[in-house]
């Protein structure tokens, strides 16, 4: 039986229609209504000339309304192409212009921006879950008339695209990765349980790969996956208690939240798993962690939306090994090259980058997944991470280009040179840093820039996870003698060598 990620909901559904698939605060969505909304979504889509291989880009938040699309377009054997929703309009036009999508979707927040964009480029527009669409753009409420039978693609294969993930790469531009509707339903398998349904907490948006990983995981297993707008740990536990969630991944910032919040307010013995990865993760978290979840089992993972899952460090090994990130998952083959880049080879391996064949020729070489980061194995054949052989900032479960906010920076009228680098945060696993080189002519003229107005400057400019959190002044950057490339690994030395400096106040987003 081939494996099609549309084949899920219609599987769970026959069998088990009541169970829940999915919810968010007081909504929820059964499996036989999640099903049967894919389907009427479907219809909707095929009226529009939507097909199998046509690809549908969605900008929109974390909401239920997305889950149809989500199905949908699968049972279609389109293409899922979720952008990121806190992009401001040119980032998320210029990404929308590159995927050349054959339909634009977009939610209430976003729906007058979304719709000026698809004018602009002429791609049909189609709003979900809002009444405020323009006439005969309504999506969700389209669907709302259709038939619920069910929708099958002829001729769809499980090797055939189902998503498009967009992600940061080393040059500014962005990468679509591209995973298969095989690649999708074996990640759901990487560490499920067994004996119950998995009843998981997401606190991903629903643009990024995690959110998916963890939602086909739990529903693989006809269980639930549990939304939260805004991943504050009330939020967090507070999903956890109300729907008797049995596992719970958290990124370490967001870990670090949580065990701050009042933890007699909520009912949390229903919790299996708790698991985090992501970014680099400090052993006396991991410490934390145990205490406040003695009964718990906790795992640390290591991956990547290109890899899927590659290693994982066990409940039994994170007392001895703290700081390592495990050994590979089943079904995953691991080296460390002589320049000690971590290689990966699995069956859970993207099928490339859209559009970019020297970018995929680069990473998938010979089977290999090259993962630019850098690493090494220990006797037992355990995983350190030790750094990152490419320019990508990991800050918060995000990668954020330096060349992209770096575009950005060099235009502000008091600034002659910059580079954008990360600096270790045991809670943000890195912050991005801009060094600065400042005009002469405007530091003669006493214009002052410090970071707060600097993160103004970026406001409508770049998306706020990718403003700068500190700040340097420096009278030069270091550049390499031959190329006049900027050395950024000797600046991350420098300024961690002169300890604290300009450092902003907001949480990262």
């Amino acid at each position: 039986m081939a494996l099609l990620v549309g084949e899920i909901f219609r599987r769970n559904a026959a069998n088990f229609p009541e169970r829940i698939a999915a919810s968010m605060e007081n909504e929820q969505l059964s499996y036989a209504e999640l099903n049967d909304a894919g389907n009427a979504m479907a219809r909707v889509l095929a009226e529009r000339g939507i097909g199998h291989g046509d690809r549908v880009v969605c900008w929109a938040d974390t909401s239920l309304e997305v889950l149809p699309l989500f199905v949908g377009l699968a049972k279609l054997g389109a293409i899922f192409a979720p952008l990121n929703a806190r992009l401001v309009p040119d980032e998320a036009g210029d990404i929308i212009a590159w995927a050349k999508p054959k339909l634009l979707v977009a939610d209430a927040e976003r729906a007058e921006a979304a719709q000026a964009l698809a004018m602009a480029q002429g791609i049909p527009f189609g709003a979900i879950g809002t009444a405020a669409a323009t006439s005969g753009t309504d999506l969700t409420r389209a669907a709302s008339t259709c038939s619920r039978d069910e929708v099958q693609c002829a001729g769809l294969t499980e090797s055939d695209p189902h998503v498009i993930f967009f992600t940061s790469g080393s040059t500014g531009r962005p990468k679509g990765v591209l995973l298969s509707h095989r690649v999708n339903c074996l990640r759901g398998f990487q560490g499920v349980f067994v004996d119950e349904p998995e009843r998981s907490v997401c606190m991903f948006p629903l643009f990024h790969m995690a959110a998916f990983t963890l939602a086909i995981a739990a529903w693989q297993t006809v269980g639930e996956i549990v939304l939260v707008g805004t991943p504050t740990a009330e939020a967090l536990l507070g999903a956890v208690a109300r729907r008797s969630a049995n596992r719970l991944y958290c990124i370490p910032a967001i870990w670090g939240r949580i065990l701050e919040a009042d933890f007699d307010r909520f009912e949390l013995s229903s919790l299996r798993t708790i698991d985090t990865g992501t970014s680099a993760t400090p052993p006396e978290l991991l410490d934390s962690l145990r205490r406040q979840f003695p009964d718990a089992t906790l795992r640390v993972y290591y991956g990547s939306t290109e890899g899927g899952a590659g290693t994982a460090l066990a409940s039994r090994d994170v007392a001895h090994k703290p700081g390592s990130v495990g050994r590979p998952v089943p079904g995953v083959e691991l080296r460390v090259t002589e320049e000690g880049e971590v290689c990966l080879r699995s069956d859970y391996l993207m099928d490339g980058y859209f559009e970019d064949e020297p970018a995929t020729t680069a990473a998938l070489r010979d089977g290999w997944y090259h993962t630019g980061d850098l690493g090494n194995l220990d006797e037992e054949g355990f995983l350190w991470i030790t750094g990152r052989l490419r320019d990508v900032i990991r800050a918060g479960g995000e990668s954020v280009s330096p060349s992209e906010v770096e575009a950005v920076l060099v235009q502000h009228p008091a600034v002659a040179e910059v580079a954008v680098v990360g600096i270790p945060d045991p809670e943000w696993g890195e912050l991005i840093c801009a060094v600065l080189v400042l005009n002469p002519a405007a530091e003669a003229g006493g214009e002052k820039l410090d970071l707060e107005s600097l993160r103004g400057y970026c406001k409508g400019r770049l998306a706020r996870f990718k403003h700068p959190r500190r700040m340097e002044i420096a009278p030069s950057l270091p550049r390499t003698a031959a190329t006049g490339q900027i050395q950024r690994p000797l600046l991350v030395e420098r300024i961690l060598a002169a300890g604290s400096g300009s450092q902003g106040s907001e949480d990262a987003e």
